[in-house]
């Protein structure tokens, strides 16, 4: 028997999902034990043991592999909490890091923001001056030596960081990514002063023409490499102290993950890692209910994120924006805002409640958890509406006081505007459905898509509460809350369904009509470095995936659009083609007939993907089927509930989640209490249990049939 683990680290709690192989799934959740963060995996690990009746050992000799995904370096970044490193590059070139290109000025800002220039400040530095070095070298454009690299320079430059202090270096040249052996000598000559030193070259972690977005990459891949080498170090360690034999797998944000001992070198790959496992959990679960357009919507203790499926595919982008910064990293497109169930509530100086964006996280937690926290979180203001039972969460392993979220809403937010207590927590409550759902039609209908042609799927610890609402925030009528097995912790069974994915990528500008031979040296070259990376994953694969693509955009214009290219020994022909490919990929993205063909069309960064799929993914194994719809048998009592100020508290059936079965249907208003999660089925609306475990929540037709429904529910593939 080998098992398959996945294992979520977020902000709050650390989940788990373990599959067999032959349709056994179990989950598990710990508290996450910030800083470190493994103690808490083991935690939940062991947890997994307990359900599975063995010893901790014994399952982990027993496991192919881990994968793991964990926001511990993305927030590391967003929160500046990164050490100093250094910075070497092209003599001439070193302030094109602090003058940003003009882009700091508008990356990553709001509307607002970008309505007030004067407003506006570039605050985030990456490296201190002192520590942005330059050296003497130049290689043009078609990657010949100009100006040889003067190693008597390089030598002093990292004997002057090493007496500052600094351990590990950015090595970005002008050129790098048309011709590496200066940046590799560098590292040469780093090793020869200190070879303790971390050395990250741009050639490597981002081969892509303009400099500031690839300096920017290569800065902030050096600030986390090593503390993710530690970390992951520290985890693997213990793990192999407990019997795992099988290898640890990191998430990456392009949804695929990769061996621990070679992500700290591309460290920037990770920083999505943990926000793409749900989305990853929603294209399997998605291929299994027979759904191909899915909005998929994470709710934790810290954050709320979306992610599209478009045509059974998530959506993916090039490039991410972290602090201003553009960052080279291919990652599934996920949006996210500070807003889940440990979100703070607070009223901003204009008097308006806000929700957001900081969260009360594992430590100390919300008001409820009775561990000192005092600021009033959605978890408290759900306590106090009799969404969350009052004994508490993980089956009533976690113990809460609603005495304590009532007084933490009463002086934080109720008194301030003139509220009762129960008013305050219904404000929160809707205000948090409000916000979420902005960002879904950000995520939906500013992307050009039709929330109507999409099914909602809603998972992690607080989403379930949440979710009829948002999803009727934005016109879409039917919600999946993938339960079952996995329950809020699906974005660990993402992860656990993942594949090896592996991308590299080189930039060779050019205008199409493109040279066939040229094009297809490059992607040889690229599919030869991808093959040889998987190969150094240490895992079996039962087939090996390569996709090509090439950034194409209209010439003198800044937008890329990455376009798929055929396999195979390629044509003009083929070529010629791609090129109505990128202006059908254009046209969906920025609007019919904004495209200009006679501007011409230009290839700039060629890409190939490699997966290594894996011998088994989990499956969700079959739930009982209910002998009829009636649900009752469920039903554990009445309490009141408010799931909104408009209709306030009212009698709301009780459901315990562990005697539903397929084919079993309810009407809202209800609430389904799960081991891990509770889930709201709001007024107006129907709840149904499909094969798989799932609840699906629809809203009420006037010539719903509930036995139609139910029959349905079973049905699904």
């Amino acid at each position: 028997m080998a098992y398959v683990i996945g294992v979520d680290v977020g902000g709050t709690f650390t989940d788990a999902v373990l599959d067999d192989g032959n349709g056994m799934v179990v989950a598990g959740k710990a508290p996450s034990t910030p800083p470190d963060y493994s103690t808490g995996v083991m935690d939940v690990l062991t947890v997994l043991a307990e359900q599975l009746g063995e010893p901790l050992d014994e399952m982990l000799a027993n496991t192919h592999h881990i994968a793991h995904g964990t926001t511990s370096s993305l927030n590391a970044l967003v929160m500046n909490k990164v050490p100093d490193i250094g910075f070497i590059t092209t003599k001439g070139h070193r302030d094109s890091i602090y003058i940003m290109n003009v882009e700091g000025r508008y990356l990553g800002r709001s509307p607002e923001d970008l309505q007030n220039p004067i407003g506006q400040s570039k605050s985030h530095g990456l490296v201190r001056k002192r520590h942005a070095l330059e050296v003497t070298e130049r290689v043009d454009r078609d990657g010949r030596v100009i100006v040889p690299l003067n190693e008597d320079e390089v030598r002093e430059a990292v004997k002057t960081l090493v007496a500052d202090g600094i351990s590990a270096i950015a090595v970005s040249l002008l050129w790098s990514f048309r011709n590496a052996s200066h940046e590799q000598r560098i590292r040469e000559i780093a090793h020869e002063v200190d070879p303790s030193l971390f050395v990250a070259i741009s050639s490597e972690v981002s081969p892509r023409i303009r400099e500031f977005a690839r300096n920017a990459t290569t800065i902030m891949s050096t600030q986390i490499g090593p503390g993710l080498r530690d970390y992951l170090g520290e985890l693997e360690s213990k793990l192999r102290e407990h019997k795992l034999n099988g290898p640890l797998l990191v998430m990456q944000s392009n949804g695929g993950a990769v061996a621990a001992a070679e992500a700290p070198g591309n460290a920037i790959s990770t920083v999505g890692s943990v926000l793409t496992g749900g989305v990853i959990g929603a294209v399997s679960l998605g291929q299994q209910l027979g759904h191909r357009n899915v909005i998929a919507t994470d709710a934790g203790g810290t954050t709320f994120l979306a992610g599209l499926i478009v045509d059974g595919e998530p959506v993916r982008s090039s490039t991410t924006i972290i602090n201003h910064h553009p960052i080279n990293v291919p990652t599934l497109e996920v949006h996210a805002i500070g807003s889940g169930g440990g979100a703070i509530a607070w009223i901003d100086a204009g008097g308006n409640l806000q929700i957001g964006p900081h969260s009360a996280q594992a430590v100390p937690g919300p008001a409820c958890y009775g561990n000192g926290g005092t600021e009033p979180t959605n978890t408290d203001a759900n306590l106090v509406l009799g969404i969350i039972p009052e004994r508490g969460l993980l089956g009533g392993r976690r113990a809460l006081d609603v005495g304590l979220a009532r007084e933490a809403i009463r002086t934080r937010i109720a008194e301030p505007l003139g509220l009762s207590i129960e008013e305050a927590a219904a404000a929160i409550y809707e205000v948090q459905n409000a916000q979420t759902g902005d960002l879904l039609r950000k995520t939906v209908v500013e992307a050009g898509h039709d929330p109507r042609n999409f099914i909602v799927y809603a998972f992690g610890g607080s989403g379930p509460a949440h979710c009829g609402f948002y999803a009727q925030e934005i016109g879409a009528t039917d919600v999946v809350v993938p339960l079952g097995q996995v329950a809020s912790a699906f974005s660990a069974y993402g992860l656990a369904s993942s594949n090896i994915v592996l991308a590299k990528e080189m930039s060779d500008p050019a205008a199409l009509p493109l040279d066939p031979a040229r094009v297809q040296r490059n992607f040889e070259a690229l599919e030869a470095q991808v093959r040889e990376l998987l190969g150094r994953q240490g895992l079996q694969f039962s087939s090996i995936d390569i996709e090509r693509e090439i950034d194409m955009r209209y010439s003198m214009q800044l937008a890329e659009v990455a376009t798929p290219i055929p396999a195979g020994d390629l044509t003009a022909q083929e070529l010629a083609d791609s090129a109505d490919v990128f202006e059908t990929r254009y046209a969906e993205l920025y609007g019919k007939d904004s495209g200009f063909r006679e501007a011409g069309i230009q290839a700039i960064t060629y890409r190939v993907r490699g997966t290594g799929v894996l011998p088994f993914s989990p499956t969700l194994p079959d739930l009982a089927p209910a002998d009829s719809a009636d649900a009752s048998v469920a039903l554990t009592g009445t309490r009141k509930v408010c799931m909104g100020a408009r209709r306030g508290y009212v009698d709301t059936d009780i459901y315990d989640y562990t005697k539903l079965r397929a084919g079993h249907v309810l009407r809202g208003p209800a609430v389904i209490e799960v081991p891990t999660t509770t889930v709201v089925v709001p007024h107006d609306t129907t709840g149904t249990i499909d094969r798989l475990g799932n609840l699906h929540i629809a809203v009420d037709r006037p010539d719903t049939d509930i036995t139609a429904v139910a029959d349905a529910a079973l049905a699904h593939a």
